[in-house]
């Protein structure tokens, strides 16, 4: 079965992200593209993870790594976030960064970060993007077949 192969780019001319729990870049080899929407903190029957910050980021990238492993993936497959962090919260971005940096403790992915007035639940405090790439099936075919309940 053929390997991704992931190489986080950090130039030491540009500003050190790693302190922040992501890279400046990452170059990807092999392996099928997954564009994974925006999770939010909470569990499969809609149950909010928490009131705070930390509870919801961790309950989000829990998100992500199940729909990951559904595809025999991990978090070390993700290449790239975006996290939508909504205003109210704007000034607790370190409780993100502590989550990230434990939850990516090698090679972590690029990432964006997005200041928004508000999710669809007001309750809601983050949402996270992800794309990763995640090692082909056997049979050489991104998926063989579709993942649905």
């Amino acid at each position: 079965m053929p390997g991704v192969r992931c190489e986080p780019l950090n130039p030491f001319d540009l500003p050190d992200t790693l302190v922040d729990g992501h890279s400046q870049a990452v170059l990807v080899h092999g392996g099928c593209r997954v564009l994974i929407s925006s999770q939010v903190g909470v569990d499969a029957e809609t149950n909010l993870a928490g009131p705070d910050l930390t509870k919801q980021t961790e309950a989000a990238l829990d998100n992500v790594e199940r729909l990951l492993s559904s595809l025999d993936g991990t978090l070390s497959h993700v290449v790239m976030l975006r996290i939508y962090l909504t205003e109210c919260a704007r000034y607790d971005q370190q409780t993100v960064i502590e989550v990230l940096r434990r939850r990516f403790l090698v090679a972590p992915p690029a990432a964006s970060w997005l200041i928004v007035y508000g999710l669809p639940e007001p309750e809601w405090l983050i949402a996270i993007e992800a794309e990763a790439v995640v090692p082909e099936r056997t049979n050489g075919a991104c998926s063989s077949n579709p993942i649905t309940r």
